[in-house]
């Protein structure tokens, strides 16, 4: 286990380069708290979907919600 902590904190000080540890922290706790918001958004969506929520394949990277939207954009402008 310590060999692979070491090999982490290695790339890791690779990727970071000559970054300051304390930007790279910063830099960090945003990229998360926007994963954080991304996936809440997605839970959030599919739950107002219901079962309106189209199933979508791994390789298709389009979200459930801009499908849904492109597939009943009549729909969607009648109801704003």
């Amino acid at each position: 286990m310590k060999k692979q902590n070491k090999k982490q904190l290695g790339e890791a000080n690779e990727l970071r380069g000559t970054m300051d540890a304390n930007d790279l922290r910063d830099y960090m706790l945003s990229f998360l708290f926007l994963r954080y918001l991304s996936g809440n958004d997605e839970k959030a969506n599919k739950k107002e979907l219901d079962n309106d929520c189209p199933k979508i394949k791994a390789q298709d990277n389009r979200t459930p919600l801009s499908v849904w939207y492109k597939n009943n954009a009549q729909k969607a402008l009648v109801s704003i």
